[in-house]
């Protein structure tokens, strides 16, 4: 070999080496890889059975988010997300329980008839006069009349509850289900205690009116006594719940030409009896059981009236059947007084 050649391979021999040693720490470890994969045959199934069932995962898609409240969705969890609306984020549950029975928002539940016992429907009232078919004459103190029942063609009657409508707490939910129209007469040891349960009764359309604040006898009292019974009652009911009543009731029905003149000047329009009654037990009146246009019905409830135990909405439910077999419905006693 030349000195040419001798010294050509002394500048080339190192980078050699080294070229060859990076190879060799390539190919080494993948060497050792390639056996321990095909060392266990076994585990290498193991393996790609796994890979597959974690690529499966991977693609499942992604759950449809319900929509919620301003724009916004609920996630596969649950957790609120705010939509374009904004509002603060809350937590739903997964799967929010079901609610039956319960009435729409702005309408009756179609089937709530079903739920408080009546085979039908109410038929919904007709539409009421456009003059009342009583109130008091003209002049500021003109004496209010004296009704037990509506002037009218129409087959609706009314219906009227005095005591114990208080001890039932469906009695307002069975009012609002059913929208039945109806009127409550109230002393205040009633109006006082159940001021709740009333509030709600006329928040689901019952007109709350006056039965007096001590419910006495009347007639027995002299002017001054009644004229404070009457329209301390009005008084009382205003502040309670923001609307002066127009209708009166005397307890037991009686009354005297000074239960009148105080009535006047209390600011009522009518005096309002009953031409039919019904308690815990059947419907009372006077022509045998048999309804006729524009009654006025009284329900009242008392400790013992009934051994059975029967309740308000019970009571209401029976009433009802009745009123529909004889082919009635419920109308509002304000709408025709």
């Amino acid at each position: 070999m030349s000195v040419r050649a001798r010294r050509a391979s002394a500048r080339t021999g190192p980078r050699r080496l080294l070229a060859a040693a990076l190879a060799a720490g390539v190919l080494v470890p993948a060497l050792l890889t390639g056996c321990a994969q095909s060392v266990d045959p076994i585990e290498r199934l193991s393996r790609k059975a796994a890979e597959k069932v974690r690529h499966s995962h991977d693609a499942a898609p992604a759950a449809t988010p319900a929509v919620g409240p301003a724009g916004g969705s609920w996630g596969v969890l649950g957790a609120w997300k705010a939509g374009a609306g904004g509002g603060p984020g809350r937590v739903a549950p997964l799967h929010a329980p079901a609610r039956h029975g319960t009435t729409p928002r702005g309408g009756r539940a179609p089937d709530a008839y079903r739920r408080w016992g009546l085979s039908a429907p109410l038929a919904p009232a007709p539409r009421p006069p456009a003059r009342h078919a009583a109130g008091a004459g003209p002049g500021p103190h003109a004496l209010p009349p004296v009704v037990d029942h509506v002037r009218t063609k129409d087959h609706v009657v009314f219906l009227t509850f005095d005591d114990g409508v208080d001890r039932d707490p469906h009695f307002a939910d069975m009012v609002r289900d059913l929208r039945l129209p109806v009127s409550v007469f109230l002393t205040d040891g009633v109006a006082g205690p159940g001021h709740d349960h009333f509030g709600r009764l006329r928040n689901f359309g019952a007109g709350v009116q006056n039965q007096t604040l001590n419910h006495h006898f009347l007639p027995s009292l002299p002017y001054a006594e009644q004229h404070s019974e009457i329209c301390g009652q009005q008084d009382r009911l205003k502040n309670r719940f923001g609307t002066r009543p127009r209708l009166l009731r005397p307890p037991f029905g009686e009354y005297d030409q000074n239960t009148l003149r105080a009535a006047a000047t209390c600011g009522v329009d009518v005096v309002v009896l009953w031409r039919a009654s019904v308690g815990s037990g059947d419907l009372r009146d006077a022509d045998g059981g048999r309804l006729r246009p524009g009654d006025i019905v009284r329900a009242q409830f008392r400790d013992g009236d009934d051994p059975r135990g029967a309740t308000v909405t019970g009571t209401t439910t029976r009433l009802l059947r009745r009123i529909q077999a004889q082919g009635f419905t419920v109308g509002r006693l304000e709408d025709y007084l």
